[in-house]
């Protein structure tokens, strides 16, 4: 067998221009998608184009190797796992080929992101209808495999319904162009003599042979995506290939490319928000929502709500809301805004008193409440308890009439089991997304599991529905097919794949001759084998890595490249082992340690987590809340124990230890680091030697402080001196000095030098890192239990010791006690605003970076709130990240990622701003990554408000 493992991989990486993996690592991150399931692939390729993808094919037809295409890997049905050669189309075939306005069509490839396409569409005035909820990252080729649906199918349809031709590959080589075929044209194509000829002739014969079955057992529905489309080869649809071929899942051709429909966009947009007293009294509503012209009618549940509130009490969202226990968003449209809000009230009229009803038409209120839909189903994973939930029942369909007696049954059929779930989703079309707390790391729980899906399936069918209504039968639900058809269109369906794909080789087992439901489910076939009880608290996850790095469900949020924080490395990279979501999986597998081996000397997960920021985006852009910086943490603890370190995470892990010393003689270390000697001392700390270290500042905040004449008052602030200010910045102690006591405040500076351990901490050094904080909590003790707040001006070590000191030192009372002290700078100053307002305007334009650890814990609101008041006119970028993330950027062998993720948003936006723009970085690493990129200064918030309470200019 190893042989011809070898003798496979030789072949295909003699035959492909594009790379082929086959290293456990590759093959770990590619072993399971967004569903329940995991299939360890033999191999890995990235095809560049499309001979690439044939020679692939026919290396794999050679050896007898499955082949299984990908794209984002967002299947939920496990529809995008397979035991052979997955062939990855999202790396290189991802270009849009043309766009023609038009004629209202597209020609793409099957690794095109959808909203690359929607993007290029808008403006035109046009989009691709179908938009699952992970259209920032979803591929067509994955829509057309699974026959998508999203949010507005009640106007749009189904990708089925949005397809004009597709270019396909067969098995044994042969390309073909399908599309619809007049009668005259399937004649002559059936009378050709070869692979294509027997091809239409086959299906021909299978159109005629069951045509009036196919007509009489299909569901009449609109979101059946359940089996092949045998409907497609109809004459009254003109047997239509490329349509047929749409939820395929990849079990019949691969796709090569694709042209596609566009529709028109309205030019505006309003949303009907209906309030009930339940999912029920809902659901009822719908069939007269139909007939209102409205583009999306989607259910919220109160418990997603709740699930919301949970994670984002902040959250705008929950404030739009009427009131109820569930809702429905109605969106319609307009040519412009006044005629959108005239269809949005007309909803609200046709409601009366059966609905509450509030009506929105501010684009940034609508997308706070399509954000709840879009991320149901990573909100939905977790309970308030902590319970975990899963997906396998998550989109079966009913028609519209049948919604609310459906979800009456099944409501009751989860009470019979014993089992709790959260519904939501596309009410309009009756298709209901949904996931539910199986036990599904036992055996006793996959039988439960099995008997719970073989129950909703009869009860779906016995409501003219289908098992699933947008995201395939995948693993999940293949098996249920013959619940749902007679065994003449089972067999249909066999003798379909088999005109395409005699030899079984594209995604077997998925639809025809299906795998069992209750096998590979990834949780209960890799469980695991090493400790996972954690020196971190994890709070979330009860101090156990296992669930936590369960939490990543695979949808994949973390592979968005525009908007939020998460995940700065995977948008340099491109590569699926620096997102969130493939870091969870390397540590989910090697806690299996079937894949990965060797715990947690694993060297793929080290890899994995040597790219990771730790600017824990993903904390708040991942609607599980996965917590990376601390997992990577904890690795690094574990990793390197009792055992040599790499040299940054002695010279940058121990910075405060070298500052301290450094502190009395500032000159002769700032000589010293710029001379000739500078080189060799970088090769010795692990520091990149395009990175220029930054000078220590001639006096510190501490010694400044110490040599001012003060005052013996009673103190009403501490402000907190971290090493970066005090050694490096400062001067933004001295104006947070300066701007604290013109508002009155008598300040002080812990009685000795403190720090948070942040440094050793983000190296894995948890035992110092935990030492050092205690120290901290124990010197500021006094002055907390007097009750004084203590300021921080560092984002990272304010919100440092705002959470992760409670997950260090979780039963220390000091720590605890410091934490529930700690503000921010603009938390503190923002209460005080009305003494100080300036004029709008008063000051000059600002651009404001954003620091990772403002956005992911501590939050902007009040900085918003206090940069406003200083006068100057703020644009805040909250997107992306400065690259230079503490000692990221600094160690050797980052310098290029780190600088691609700060070119992402925050240097373009600077090149590009007027000459005088102030840029606002309250973190250090924000203004030393400015600093050195682009020569300029940036300032702090605290600066700029100094300078509005010194002003001449009075307030407003």
């Amino acid at each position: 067998m190893q042989t011809t493992t070898q003798d496979f991989a030789a072949d295909l990486r003699a035959a492909l221009r594009g790379p082929a993996r086959f290293d456990p690592g590759t093959r770990a991150l590619y072993s399971t998608d967004a569903s329940n399931y995991r299939q360890v692939p033999a191999a890995v390729a990235y095809p560049r184009d499309e001979d690439d993808v044939a020679a692939a094919v026919a290396v794999a037809r050679a050896h007898r190797v499955p082949v299984t295409g990908r794209g984002a890997g967002t299947s939920i049905a496990g529809n995008a796992v397979g035991p052979g050669l997955v062939l990855d189309f999202s790396k290189h075939m991802n270009r849009i080929l043309e766009l023609d306005p038009e004629r209202r069509l597209a020609r793409v490839q099957p690794g095109v992101v959808l909203d690359s396409l929607r993007v290029q569409a808008a403006p035109h005035g046009l989009t691709f209808g179908p938009d699952p909820s992970t259209h920032s990252r979803c591929t067509l080729g994955g829509m057309i495999g699974n026959n998508s649906c999203g949010t507005h199918s009640v106007a749009w349809g189904k990708t089925v319904d949005n397809v004009r031709s597709l270019d396909v590959l067969l098995s044994d080589g042969t390309r073909l162009q399908a599309g619809p075929t007049t009668e005259d044209e399937l004649t002559a194509l059936c009378a050709r003599g070869d692979r294509t000829g027997r091809l239409y002739q086959d299906l021909r014969a299978l159109r005629d042979d069951l045509g009036e079955l196919v007509r009489g057992s299909f569901p009449d529905l609109r979101r059946r995506v359940s089996g092949y489309n045998l409907d497609q080869l109809l004459p009254e649809n003109g047997f239509d290939l490329a349509r047929a071929l749409v939820g395929t899942e990849g079990s019949c051709a691969t796709v090569l490319g694709a042209t596609v429909h566009l529709v028109e966009t309205p030019g505006a947009r309003a949303m009907a928000v209906l309030g009930f007293p339940d999912s029920y009294a809902a659901a009822d509503q719908v069939t007269d929502l139909r007939g209102l012209d409205a583009l999306a009618i989607e259910g919220l549940s109160s418990e997603l709500v709740e699930v919301v509130g949970q994670r984002n009490p902040s959250s705008p969202a929950l404030r739009l809301l009427p009131g109820g226990r569930s809702w429905l968003l109605v969106e319609v449209g307009g040519a412009d805004r006044a005629e959108a809000e005239a269809a949005a009230q007309r909803i609200a009229r046709a409601m009366g008193e059966r609905a509450e009803t509030v009506v929105h038409v501010e684009p940034t209120r609508m997308a706070a409440l399509w954000k709840i839909r879009e991320e149901g189903s990573g909100y939905s994973t977790r309970l308030a308890d902590g319970t975990e939930r899963w997906s396998g029942w998550e989109d079966a369909a009913v028609p519209p009439e049948h919604l609310g007696a459906y979800l009456r049954e099944f409501d009751a059929l989860l009470e019979r089991f014993g089992r709790r779930g959260v519904t939501y989703g596309h009410y309009g079309d009756g298709c209901i997304h949904v996931r539910i707390d199986f036990d599904l790391m036992s055996t006793s729980g996959a039988a439960d599991y099995r008997s719970f899906l073989e129950s909703a399936a009869d009860l779906v069918v016995s409501h003219g529905g289908s098992v699933s209504g947008e995201h395939g039968d995948g693993q999940a639900r293949s098996e249920l097919l013959s619940r749902m058809y007679p065994p003449e269109i089972i067999g249909g369906f066999e003798r379909f794949k088999a005109a395409f794909d005699p030899d079984d080789l594209f995604n077997p087992g998925q639809i025809v001759r299906p795998r069992p439901l209750d096998s590979d489910l990834r949780v209960l076939v890799a469980p695991p084998r090493i400790p996972t009880r954690t020196t971190l608290a994890l709070h979330a996850d009860d101090g156990d890595l296992a669930p936590a790095s369960r939490r990543c469900v695979g949808m994949g949020k973390c592979l968005n490249t525009t908007g939020g924080v998460m995940c700065p490395s995977y948008r340099a990279t491109r590569e699926e082992k620096h997102s969130t979501r493939g870091r969870a999986h390397l540590l989910f597998e090697m806690l299996a340690g079937r894949v990965i081996t060797g715990g947690w000397r694993s060297p793929e997960v080290r890899e994995a987590l040597d790219l990771c920021l730790s600017c824990k985006g993903c904390k708040t852009d991942c609607p599980v809340g996965v917590d990376m910086a601390t997992y990577k943490a904890e690795f690094l603890h574990h990793h390197y124990r009792h055992r040599p370190r790499p040299a940054s995470h002695y010279s940058m892990g121990f910075l405060p230890l070298w500052l301290a010393l450094g502190q009395h003689t500032p000159r002769l270390a700032n000589r010293v680091l710029t001379s000739r000697a500078a080189g060799l001392l970088k090769r010795m700390g692990g520091i990149a030697p395009e990175r220029a270290i930054p000078p220590l500042a001639g006096q510190t905040l501490r010694a400044w402080w110490s040599a001012r004449d003060r005052r013996l008052e009673q103190p009403s602030v501490v402000l907190f001196p971290d090493t970066f200010t005090n050694h490096f910045d400062p001067h933004v102690g001295q104006d947070a000095v300066t701007a604290m006591e013109a508002l009155g405040q008598t300040v002080d500076l812990p009685r000795s030098q403190v720090c948070c351990g942040l440094t050793w901490a983000s190296t894995g050094q948890l035992g110092i890192a935990r030492r050092m904080v205690r120290r901290t909590a124990r010197v500021l003790g006094p002055q907390v239990q007097a009750g004084l707040p203590v300021v921080g001006l560092e984002p990272s070590c304010t919100a440092f010791l705002r959470n992760d000191a409670l997950e260090l030192a979780p039963h220390d009372p000091h720590v605890t006690a410091l934490a529930e002290a700690t503000r921010t700078f603009a938390e503190w100053v923002e209460p005080t605003r009305a003494q100080w307002t300036r004029e709008s305007g008063s000051a000059p334009e600002s651009l404001v970076q954003v620091h990772c650890h403002q956005y992911s814990e501590l939050g902007f609101d009040a900085d918003r709130a206090a940069l406003e008041a200083t006068g100057t006119r703020a644009r805040v970028l909250d997107s992306g990240c400065c690259g230079l993330a503490g000692n990221f950027g600094f160690e050797r062998g980052h310098y290029e990622v780190s600088m691609a993720c700060a070119e992402h948003a925050l240097l373009p936006a600077v090149r590009a701003a007027e000459p005088g723009t102030d840029v606002v970085a309250d973190g250090f690493s924000c203004r030393t990554q400015l600093r050195q990129a682009t020569g300029t200064e940036p300032v702090h918030l605290a600066t700029l408000v100094a300078r509005a309470l010194t002003a001449d200019t009075p307030p407003r």
